[in-house]
């Protein structure tokens, strides 16, 4: 199976030193990205590379053929409905829309047909999810495409989407946990970075921001990136002694996982060094959004609601508390259940009790004699 590019555009090459440097190219935009793949400097200017390209093609947005793809995509980037959207999640939807318009650019939009949805998913069949995020973005372009009066119908709506099968990102086992902290020692980056998620719940992109000024009366509040052009999810949780250990010894005048520098971490480059650490632990199928599944797994065993464990998680709604929690021990949670049942008050019978049956067989009064 073909493996997707982490960083698509970025190409490596020698320079006249012997010395291996990356570079982004891309339709004949051009800018140097460094000597060490995944670092914080790479993944840096590989944003701004990024943004370059990405207005550069807009500044050429008035000359693309009306009606076609690209007039559809450099619409839509300007649209409120993906302006709306965080930064991240922007990044992530140009990344799959980008890879349709490189192909379909110059294609009059009016013309795409049910057909021509359901092929380029079958494409992608042997990774349901990724047909299933291309199936949403062309929905959303075709929805922007509607609204232009450029056309009357979607025909990606008219698709189905792929069965997956996964639950998503891995949630941390304890064991897996464990395993962990005995390779990668307190004191060590790798140690705080997952001590911090793992007690907050926070995601990467908000992990990275964390630092003394977001500690308050014993708390540690902020507000969600994901959500910040709606005012951002206000998240105040206290904080767990483990945690409080780990965050006496750092410096009160930086974020929590700064550099060696002192300058904040990028989201993109925490979890670089995630998977190189989880690979030293010997822990392939363990990332940094697992942590934050085994936050809400844990809390779940510790018997909270979905409406506690969203306060903490910063979640808007209670199906995705739900999704994160799929991992909570079901053994230990059915044992409480029944023991409920067990217990009912109000000398209500206990069914339980009974050895042989579970109800007596009795005449249906609602039946007459025939």
């Amino acid at each position: 199976m073909k493996h997707k590019k982490q960083y698509p555009g970025a190409t490596h090459y020698t320079d006249r030193h012997g010395k291996r440097r990356w570079r982004f190219r891309k339709g004949g935009f051009s800018v140097e990205l460094g000597r060490e793949y995944g670092s914080d400097e790479f993944v840096q200017r590989y944003e701004a590379a990024l943004n370059g390209h990405r207005v550069r093609g807009l500044i050429g947005a008035d000359r693309t053929i009306p009606g076609s793809v690209n007039a559809l995509v450099a619409s839509w980037y300007r649209s409120p409905e993906f302006l709306d959207l965080s930064d991240s999640t922007k990044s992530v939807y140009r990344r799959i829309v980008e890879k349709f318009r490189e192909v379909h650019g110059n294609k009059p939009i009016a013309q795409l047909e049910r057909r021509h949805v359901q092929a380029m998913l079958a494409e992608k069949a042997e990774t349901p999810a990724a047909a299933n995020n291309l199936r949403k973005r062309l929905i959303q372009l075709l929805d922007h495409a509607i609204s232009l009066d450029w056309r009357a119908d979607n025909p990606a709506r008219a698709t189905k989407p792929y069965r997956t099968t996964g639950t998503g990102f891995h949630s941390w086992e304890e064991k897996e946990i464990a395993r962990f902290f005995a390779v990668h020692k307190p004191g060590s980056l790798a140690h705080l970075a997952v001590t911090l998620m793992l007690y907050t719940g926070a995601a990467r992109v908000d992990a990275v921001q964390l630092g003394p000024d977001n500690l308050k009366g014993g708390r540690i509040e902020y507000r969600r990136q994901k959500t910040s052009r709606s005012g951002g999810t206000k998240v105040s949780i206290p904080v767990h002694t483990d945690l409080a250990d780990v965050l006496m010894a750092l410096p009160n005048d930086r974020t929590f996982l700064a550099t060696s520098s002192g300058k904040s971490r990028a989201a993109a480059g925490l979890g670089n060094a995630m998977r190189r650490w989880c690979n030293e632990a010997e822990l392939p199928a363990c990332s940094s959004h697992g942590l934050r599944k085994a936050c809400a797994r844990r809390l779940a065993e510790a018997g909270a609601t979905t409406h506690e464990i969203a306060s903490v998680t910063g979640h808007k709604t209670l199906a995705l508390v739900q999704l994160y929690t799929e991992a909570a021990g079901r053994e230990d949670l059915a044992t409480s259940a029944m023991e409920k049942l067990i217990a009912r008050p109000n000398g209500q019978q206990d069914l339980t009790n009974h050895d042989e049956r579970f109800v007596t067989e009795t005449p249906n009064p609602l039946k007459g004699d025939q």
